[in-house]
């Protein structure tokens, strides 16, 4: 099936359940918002992860639209929730988690990723500025960086071979993650280490404004 033939909820939902095949049971996770808050909905089996909100959630819960639920909002603006067990901090305290290194992976959408890792994903052209915000501190601080994201945006590739927008980190990236394939960035440059069979390696070499290498062999990311 190609993305032709996939709506939006459809390429989300691929990417989300590739994404959460890199989780580990027990990993202390942040998500950014839009897709990757599918992510813990195709968690597998016996993986329990533990997500954080930069706003000052620890064991975060599903999204929730209960009354209550109303004082209680995600790093998004979303109503949120907490798991049994879960906490609420003080940002100063959730950002010195952050920055001290103690989140095992974030996983969030970008504008744009490069060769080198780089990462933009803050500013819109044409749009009203929010800020980078937390993204800053959460590529620099967790001991790995996911951008789960489309291929391309109305045709255009959003991986490149540098960024052309202003970054919000320097060789931040890990692992690149779209309904076309699986990425890893490596010293050496960009890797294909898994495609969606519905695709071709020069369907995605065109799609992609970056040099690929192509790992061998090359499985399905299904």
């Amino acid at each position: 099936m190609s993305t032709m033939q996939m709506d939006k909820v459809q390429i989300r939902e691929l990417i989300a359940g590739r994404v959460a095949r890199e989780l580990n049971d027990g990993d202390v996770v942040n998500l950014g918002i839009g897709l990757p808050t599918m992510i813990p909905s195709f968690l597998p089996d016996g993986v329990e992860v533990i997500l954080e909100a930069e706003n000052g959630i620890v064991g975060a819960g599903p999204a929730t639209d209960t009354f209550s639920a109303r004082y209680v909002v995600d790093a998004g603006g979303k109503q949120a929730s907490a798991i049994p067990g879960g906490a609420f901090i003080d940002s100063a305290t959730s950002f010195g988690l952050i920055r001290g290194g103690h989140i095992d992976a974030t996983v969030l959408g970008a504008l744009e990723v490069d060769a080198k890792g780089n990462l933009a994903n803050w500013i819109i052209p044409g749009k009203m500025l929010p800020g980078m915000g937390g993204a800053m501190d959460l590529v620099v601080g967790a001991k790995r960086v996911i951008v789960a994201m489309e291929h391309t945006q109305k045709g255009r590739p959003k991986i490149l071979e540098a960024c052309t927008l202003p970054l919000t980190a320097v060789e931040c990236v890990d692992l690149i993650v779209t309904e076309m394939g699986v990425i890893e960035v490596t010293p050496d440059g960009l890797v294909l280490k898994e495609i969606n069979p519905a695709f071709t390696v020069d369907e995605v070499r065109e799609a992609t404004g970056a040099e690929l290498t192509i790992a061998e062999p090359l499985p399905s990311m299904l």
